[in-house]
């Protein structure tokens, strides 16, 4: 029969890596998982941006060379881009010049979810902005005087509440399998450690 024979100093510094491995892992799992989330964000906004500026292009010669309901159409085109590259400006601003070392790990899976629910919201708002289209559209044959600027700005509407519906469908399914994914990782990153912690429990004692 082989005796075990270990010091009081191995067993303590056994027990202090089984204290901290745990969370030093667990931190690593949080930041990776938020890189990743920023860095989704980060695309999303390009596409957005990109699309802004299409639109802001597009929309000013249109607007610039065009009359009638053709002319409102590219107008409202162009406005409404305007403000989504503002969004896409001012949000890339943010994610690319503030750094997230002082965050916890908690405090990094709530901003992310913030995100989440903000493209959710976003994409009930989209619906609105269709609907407000077709209102827009169904009304013009009955106001002669405002027929072409209504029928302009409502398929202006539709085109840009369905490209925000699909944009923010898509940005809220990824983001929200990126932390369900994250989530499994914890968990099964928590089970292995434990059953590492209990197996050199016993080979020690």
């Amino acid at each position: 029969m082989i005796q075990k024979s270990i010091s009081l100093k191995t067993i303590f510094v056994i027990l202090l890596v089984l204290t901290f491995l745990p969370s030093l892992a667990q931190n690593q799992l949080h930041t990776e998982f938020y890189k990743e989330s920023m860095r989704y964000n980060n695309t999303g906004m390009y596409v957005l941006g990109s699309w802004a500026v299409a639109n802001l292009i597009i929309g000013g010669i249109g607007w610039n060379q065009n009359t009638g309901d053709t002319k409102y159409f590219h107008q409202m085109n162009f406005f409404w881009n305007t403000v989504n590259l503002s969004i896409a400006g001012f949000a890339l601003y943010n994610n690319l010049s503030g750094g997230f070392e002082d965050l916890t790990g908690e405090m990094m899976v709530q901003n992310h979810y913030k995100i989440e629910k903000l493209y959710l919201i976003n994409g009930g708002l989209d619906l609105a902005y269709i609907g407000t289209g077709f209102l827009l559209k169904n009304l013009s044959p009955k106001k002669e005087k405002n027929k072409s600027i209504l029928k302009g700005y409502g398929h202006s509407l539709i085109l840009q509440g369905s490209f925000l519906l699909v944009f923010d469908a898509v940005m809220w399914g990824i983001q929200r399998n990126h932390r369900l994914q994250f989530l499994d990782n914890i968990n099964l990153s928590f089970n292995q450690m434990n059953n590492y912690s209990e197996m050199v429990f016993v080979l020690t004692f």
